[in-house]
């Protein structure tokens, strides 16, 4: 059971059902229901969200997302971005494949972008010198601070989702590796 609860789109006050109708075409999930308690946060954060991570193509934003959620252990991202992988082209074996990316045939590229997320994930920040450093080889300088900034968004969604308990959606319940 959520921690909070949802703000649903019959309850919302008018700034918030505007962003119901306007932003999310009338199908809140249960993370803006519950950060509309925040109507400023849910303003700002949807469109931040989205400009995160469009250099990297949708394939590789979704394996890094679905890595650093299985290593989080976070079920809501996980099974939402399982979904959205089907549509970037990833399939249940390349699911099972980011349990343990260095084992799998992804590209050089993709498993340099997956070492890295795994170890900003897991440690101190400053401590990815050496996976930051192998970056360069396969992303410009744009991309690598996408990359970045997808990190940190996953790291802050799967906390956000994880803290306040949200529970997942019906139509995504079912998703898994």
């Amino acid at each position: 059971m959520a921690r909070v609860s949802y703000i649903e789109p019959q309850n919302a006050p008018p700034e918030v059902q505007e962003i119901y109708d306007k932003v999310l075409k009338g199908n809140p999930g249960n993370i803006q229901k519950a950060l509309a308690h925040q109507p400023k946060l849910l303003e700002t954060f949807l469109p931040f969200y989205g400009s995160i991570g469009r250099s990297l193509g949708r394939r590789l934003y979704e394996m890094v997302y679905i890595r650093i959620a299985l290593i989080n252990g976070c079920q809501y991202c996980l099974k939402h971005h399982l979904a959205a992988s089907k549509r970037a082209g990833l399939t249940a074996e390349d699911w099972q494949a980011l349990k343990n990316p260095e084992a799998s045939n992804f590209s050089d590229k993709e498993k340099a972008a997956l070492r890295y997320a795994e170890k900003m994930t897991r440690g101190p920040t400053n401590s990815a010198g050496a996976e930051a450093d192998a970056l360069k080889k396969y992303f410009s300088d744009a991309e690598i601070v996408d990359l970045v900034a997808e990190v940190a968004l996953v790291n802050f969604t799967n906390r956000v989702t994880d803290g306040l308990g949200l529970e997942v959606e019906p139509e995504f319940a079912n998703e898994k590796i």
